[in-house]
């Protein structure tokens, strides 16, 4: 059956990714020169290696004829005798000392090889590690829209792929294709200075060939890179999404359809590695065919020539060995080709990853964001989601939010309810400035933030998260995290205050018990006691809970809650809630719906409306009513909590 690419537009590799190199080399330009002047020593003991050849072999053949000259004139006289034998002895004096220079020139080229790959590496890994950082740095300050529609696995992949296509860019380029245009320009300027023009001619013409045909069948196969690293990304993505979503995957039982997924999107790399294997061979054959008839031609001119006497056998010699040193090199040319071709296509992908433009940048005049009192102001702020597939031509939007303002005064808190997706959290995204909104300016003590360094703004705010992520190490790590500097004290502290501390005294490793990949190994109310336990460490003056408390039982939320307040004392802080028992105390109590503010006020006042804030605490109020509700979610998370906790036991 036949099988039908889509070829992308960038089929052929695009040079342009070299020119954003220039500044890491210019960066390391005396390594990179000293590694270039090794490379013209190495080579030029290279290309000396066959003129070395040539004079032995002229040598040892006239060592020949000079015995056969004595042998033949024994008779003679005696004096003649002394003379040949002593142009015999010169002779082997002069061969004796080419052999000693035709070691030392093998030995050479390897010495300044060997000293320009230790000279020119240092800049190579240096390079990469400066690109490597910079890139992950600028997907840092992406904005968090360009992370929900990427797969972190392939972008993992492309990274990966574009670092090791520096590396292999580099290695290649001044590890074999300058030193064999190198060595290639002199043994032309030998071939036509020693011998006739044919020599050089055919020479030219055999690299010229082998180079269009390389060329024009590498451009060809390129586009089945293309495809391999697209299917390898996507199938890498999906694999990593499928293990990340594990306890998702077991529950629906879906082990098999995700390894399908995975399957389908390797089937697509195995099709287009199949092609670019074939393709490979066509042109291996190719190559050898171009090689072999020029080798041949060139040997057949210098048998003519010594045998016409024209040559001696020491040319013979010399033209090959000029030959198979020059077209082995150029035999790896085309695979050397090839991988710079793939090279330029990984590369160009990683440096697209630098060119995304941020949604959310600061300006140019940001200044440090001064806290006071940490009074917020939402000023008549609207937002929408782009929904659209990433085409540039799909403008489709979603309103989350509509015309909202209202104030929350320094050191006082406001809690925001409502029905899902009425845009709750949405507003604390719009706080961290994780986006910017479409109409209207949030303000801290009066300073838009719009004005203000993301730093600066983010420093002033602690968060905890409706769903706490944390990194696969210790617990004592991710609580640090909140603020690296912080000492022991500090950190046990922030664990007392989320009621973690009794849970970290019970195992063995303390604050060293590994979380695992995403918190795994933790309960929903561990984690986000982990996450509670961060944010009292790092003492910002705005504290933003997105549903803090909505993994945790009954009578673990009230706990949490206490220490919650606690933590709150002297902030500012804004309280994203489902569960409207956990906001009663609110200064301020704001209703959403549908992203616009339909209520606001205290929650008697907002009670005694009975709009939709009274009907959502109705239907709470009977839900808790009800003991076997009630009992069986309580039940179920300290289930929750005391699994995880004796799987740590266990460890």
């Amino acid at each position: 059956m036949a099988v039908r690419f889509n070829i992308r537009d960038d089929k052929k590799g695009d040079w342009s990714p070299v020119a954003r190199l220039w500044p890491y080399l210019w960066e390391y330009r005396w390594r990179v020169g000293a590694g270039l002047a090794l490379l013209v020593l190495a080579r030029s003991a290279n290309v000396s290696v066959p003129i070395v050849l040539k004079f032995i072999v002229d040598a040892l053949e006239g060592m020949s004829a000079g015995a056969n000259s004595v042998s033949d004139s024994v008779s003679g006289a005696v004096s003649g005798f002394a003379s040949a034998s002593d142009s015999a002895g010169v002779a082997v004096g002069v061969a004796l000392a080419l052999v000693v220079g035709y070691g030392a020139l093998r030995f050479a080229s390897v010495l300044f090889n060997e000293l320009r790959n230790v000279v020119f590496s240092g800049a190579s890994v240096q390079i990469i590690r400066r690109i490597s950082t910079e890139v992950l740095r600028h997907l840092h300050d992406l904005s968090l829209g360009f992370h929900l529609d990427r797969r972190t696995g392939a972008l993992s992949r492309d990274l990966e792929r574009g670092t090791g296509a520096v590396s292999g860019f580099l290695r290649m380029f001044v590890f074999n294709i300058i030193p064999v245009a190198f060595e290639l320009l002199a043994v032309l300027i030998i071939l036509w200075a020693q011998f006739e023009i044919q020599f050089a001619a055919i020479t030219v013409g055999v690299v010229v060939l082998y180079g269009a045909f390389t060329v024009m069948m590498t451009n060809y196969r390129v586009q089945f890179r293309v495809l391999m690293n697209n299917a390898e990304s996507k199938a890498h993505g999906r694999a990593l999404d499928s293990l990340l979503n594990y306890e998702t995957v077991k529950i629906f039982g879906n082990e098999v359809r995700e390894v399908a997924r995975y399957g389908k999107s390797l089937m697509k790399w195995v099709r287009a590695s199949l092609k670019s294997n074939s393709t490979l061979a066509w042109l291996n054959i190719g190559q050898a065919a171009i090689v072999a008839g020029g080798l041949t031609a060139l040997l057949w001119l210098a048998a003519q020539g010594v045998a016409s006497g024209a040559l001696t056998l020491g040319d013979f010699v010399m033209i090959n060995a000029f030959l198979i040193q020059l077209y082995i090199p150029l035999n790896f040319m085309g695979s050397i080709y090839r991988d710079i071709n793939h090279s330029l296509v990984d590369m160009e992908k990683m440096f697209k990853l630098l060119d995304e433009k941020p949604e959310v940048v600061e300006s140019p005049n940001a200044k440090a964001l001064r806290v006071d009192k940490g009074a917020i102001r939402f000023d008549k702020v609207s937002f929408a989601y782009k929904i659209g597939d990433g085409d540039d031509n799909d403008n489709t939007v979603r309103m989350a939010l509509r015309d909202i303002d209202f104030q929350v005064p320094g050191g006082r808190m406001v809690a925001v309810v409502g029905p899902s997706g009425a845009g709750k959290s949405t507003l604390s995204r719009l706080l961290l400035r994780f986006y910017d909104p479409a109409a209207g300016r949030i303000l801290i003590d009066g300073q838009d933030l719009r004005a203000v360094t993301l730093s600066s703004l983010r420093a002033a705010m602690g968060v905890v998260p409706q769903d706490t992520v944390l990194f696969n190490a210790s617990i004592g790590y991710n609580i640090k995290y909140g603020r690296p500097p912080a000492a022991r004290e500090e950190i046990a502290e922030a664990a007392r205050i989320a009621r973690l501390d009794e849970f970290i005294a019970q195992h063995p490793k303390g604050y060293g018990v590994k979380v695992g990949e995403r918190g795994l190994k933790l309960s929903g109310g561990e984690k986000q006691r982990v996450a509670i336990a961060r944010a009292a460490l790092k003492g910002a003056p705005i504290l933003v809970f997105d549903e803090a408390t909505s993994s945790l039982d009954s009578r673990a939320e009230k706990a949490i809650q206490l220490a919650l307040e606690r933590v709150a004392q002297n902030s500012t802080t804004v309280v994203i809630a489902h569960r409207l028992s956990t906001i009663v105390g609110a200064d301020e109590i704001i209703v959403l719906d549908q992203g616009r503010i339909v209520e606001q006020g205290a929650h008697d006042a907002l009670l005694a409306r009975d709009g939709l804030y009274a009907q959502m605490w109705k239907l709470q109020k009977e839900a808790a009513d009800k003991p076997d509700v009630a009992d069986a979610a309580d039940a179920t998370d300290s289930n929750q909590d005391a699994g995880a906790t004796a799987a740590h036991r266990a460890e």
